[in-house]
């Protein structure tokens, strides 16, 4: 493949600073979409493409004309079509991890995953007393989506996290009697604002209560009445704007420093206008389908199409969707200019084409190398790098082929680099191939990292190669093949199929295993909130962790279950906190005849009633006829010295349940001490001084002191006191 050939898609815009545009995928969705009545919107990251009707256009609606919205991959593969059954929606869009948002008319947002599943809504803002008449959504710099909406009221409310929506209000826009003509949110260093223009005023509007709004003046040569679209780049660090006079002025987001302004000969206003990385704008004038990539040096380039288009702005680029074709604009990596710019004397291209040479068996390989022979290890990894940016396999093989023959001359290179691009390669191919549909460029996944490229396959439900990927790239298999095996489990167990739930369970246990770092019960949790207990309470056998295994029963009310698995972990913590749950849970009757059925629960149970909970021990105790620890129980309470009104009647509780399991011995002590309350109390009475609770001796000692001797010398004959004491 000549140099002419790879670089036939390039084009300048200023010194040195090249773009070119590409072909991804040749489109087959021309009899679903036509593109020139429909509002098409794609996921950062090569992610999936969101069509629906655009409601300003008449077209022909065959059937109820109900709104919905298609939603395709990358490669224009139908994935599902929903019927739209809200309020008119005024913005759709896609979040960073593929989370389809619908902004509607009244302030409301729906949260849909790619199958179109509802995950969750909210509300902008409570405050909203007009409809919504258009909406922004953006990324702040945490890398969480958020959403700005404008009111009829003129009034602009946002939240920065959509999985966190905590509503906030800019400052109102000075009312100079105009409605907006454009605007747009820049999300920067923890704070968001938002440019916007009222024909040829333009303003900023904060959160800040000391300048609310600021009229901020541009750096513009030409005359003009209105500024129609403006555009901010993904960092937020530029911002573009074009006016009524047919000019795109360029400069960073604070207005102060000016790059360019450029006539583009293009008086209407542009369908979109969006940011080509850092260094260009592209524009698509719907009017005669007119396609322009704009340089911050003033230079531009036209492309001219049959039809509409629809640009998805990229970090490093932008996708361009047509009816055929899916295309891809960006600057030329600098790697890979240097490398096949026409009479290039970098290293890497010196390598290559004595890579090609050596293929032909030409003795010219060897001229090549000495040319490049004290820079071989940069020529290396020159090819190496410019390797990963190409979509062209063919191209690919050929800089990984010199990058390979370069490496024999070089006795001390690492190889590390070469079998890491590699692998890389073979991971974006995979996902870029037209069934998969994800075209995700070298530096989108190294932003993303692996981990959320696999995230995407398995919301596409595509498991078996986010096996294969994190096998391939050697992830630790807790954050790959385990983790993916568990999204496949769940999503197994939340599809209704007329499928046998012992058998799922079994499949899943096969699959899954007893592997290290794979939760059972959360798969069983997903079960049971898809309305299957059985299957859950199946899967829960496979649970390792007696832990989760109870907490999960007792939360599905299979109690029974519950118990006999804490108990078979030999757990006595487990097995507490497991009756105590019972015990909130259940009815007493129940909770009781439950725990009779095994020794040990009752056993626990028993010695913590005997800590915690008195009463609910004497019930135990009655319950059991155990005549012997109930006395001890109404004993233990009579020595309480908080309730001494209640020792009689203790003591005679205990005397009872003696003489009724006929221990005499024990019986006739609580009777002389039944008998010595007696005499207390009604010493009490008569002297009004305390007795209860002393010893015989003490009472007795007690009277001679308050010289009541006759009382003494009876009360010592009752009870036999000697002389001596």
């Amino acid at each position: 493949m000549s140099a002419a050939m790879l670089t036939a898609d390039w084009f300048l815009l200023g010194r040195d600073l090249y773009f070119r545009k590409f072909e991804i995928y040749s489109l087959g969705w021309q009899r679903d979409v036509n593109v020139n009545n429909v509002i098409a919107v794609a996921a950062p990251y090569g992610g999936p493409i969101a069509v629906r009707r655009d409601n300003k256009k008449l077209v022909k609606v065959q059937g109820s004309g109900q709104l919905i919205i298609s939603i395709y991959s990358g490669s224009a593969r139908h994935i599902k079509s929903i019927k739209w059954e809200g309020k008119p929606v005024v913005k759709i869009g896609w979040s960073n991890d593929e989370r389809l948002i619908c902004v509607q008319e009244n302030g409301k947002v729906t949260v849909q995953d790619v199958f179109g599943s509802f995950e969750h809504t909210f509300t902008i803002s409570q405050k909203l007393n007009s409809k919504v008449v258009d909406a922004a959504i953006f990324t702040n710099p945490q890398n969480f989506t958020g959403i700005a909406v404008l009111t009829e009221a003129n009034k602009i409310f946002y939240i920065e996290n959509i999985y966190d929506p905590k509503e906030k209000q800019l400052s109102d826009l000075p009312r100079v009697g105009r409605q907006p003509t454009s605007w747009v949110v820049i999300s920067q260093d923890r704070l968001t604002e938002v440019l916007i223009a009222k024909e040829k005023a333009l303003f900023r509007l904060t959160r800040d209560e000391h300048h609310p709004s600021s009229m901020l003046v541009a750096d513009v040569a030409h005359e003009y009445t209105s500024i129609i679209k403006m555009a901010v780049s993904i960092n937020a660090r530029h911002v573009a704007f074009f006016t009524d006079a047919g000019y795109l002025w360029m400069g960073s987001s604070d207005l102060r420093t000016k790059y360019c302004e450029l006539d583009t000969e293009m008086i209407t206003k542009p369908k979109q206008l969006v940011w080509c990385g850092t260094e260009a704008v592209v524009a698509f004038w719907e009017k005669d389908y007119t396609l322009m990539v704009m340089g911050r040096h003033g230079e531009k380039m036209t492309y001219s199409y049959e039809a509409c288009v629809h640009l998805v702005p990229e970090i490093d680029g932008v996708r361009i969707l047509s009816a055929t074709q899916h295309e891809l604009v960006q600057k030329v990596p600098d790697v890979v200019q240097k490398i096949f710019r026409i009479n290039s004397t970098d290293p890497g291209s010196f390598l290559l084409e004595a890579s090609k040479q050596f293929q032909r068996r030409s003795h010219r390989a060897d001229e090549y190398i000495s040319l490049v022979n004290k820079n071989l290890g940069r020529a290396v990894e020159q090819c190496i790098e410019a390797a990963g940016y190409e979509f062209d396999t063919e191209v690919q093989k050929m800089l990984i082929r010199a990058a390979q023959f370069g490496k024999c001359f070089v006795s001390s290179i690492d190889s590390d680099e070469y079998v890491e691009m590699c692998r890389l390669l073979r991971v974006l191919n995979a996902v870029r191939d037209p069934r998969i549909g994800i075209p995700m460029t070298k530096t989108e996944y190294d932003c993303l990292s692996r981990g959320k490229l696999l995230d995407r396959l398995v919301t596409r439900g595509q498991y078996f190669l986010a096996i294969q990927i994190a096998k391939y790239l050697k992830m630790p298999e807790k954050e790959g093949s385990n983790r993916i095996l568990v999204h496949w489990a769940k999503y197994k167990v939340g599809k209704h199929q007329p499928v046998d739930d012992e058998m799922i369970a079994k499949e899943i246990g096969d699959k899954l295993g007893y592997t290290p770092g794979i939760s059972y019960s959360e798969i069983a949790k997903t079960a049971s909130d898809n309305g299957r207990t059985k299957l859950a309470i199946k899967l829960l056998d496979y649970e390792p962790r007696a832990s989760e295994q109870v907490k999960l029963l007792v939360d599905l009310k299979e109690y029974k279950p519950a118990l006999v698995k804490a108990i078979e972990s030999g757990d006595t913590d487990l097995i507490y906190d497991v009756i105590l749950k019972l015990r909130g849970h259940m009815t007493m009757g129940d909770f009781k005849l439950l725990l009779h059925e095994y020794s040990v629960a009752i056993a626990l149970y028993i010695k913590y009633c005997k800590e915690h909970d008195p009463e609910a021990l004497t019930e135990i105790l009655i319950q059991e006829d155990d005549f012997d620890s109930q006395a001890q129980q109404h004993l233990i309470a009579s020595l309480d010295e908080k309730k001494n009104w209640d020792r009689e009647m203790n003591v005679s509780s205990a005397l009872k349940a003696y003489k009724v399991k006929r221990n005499d011995l024990n019986a006739s002590i609580c009777e002389e001490t039944v008998r010595l309350f007696k005499h207390q109390k009604t010493f009490e009475e008569k002297l009004k001084k305390q007795f209860v609770g002393k010893s015989a001796h003490d009472t007795c000692r007690e009277l001679l002191l308050m010289e009541e001797f006759k009382l003494a010398e009876k009360f010592k004959g009752e009870y036999k006191i000697p002389d001596k004491r």
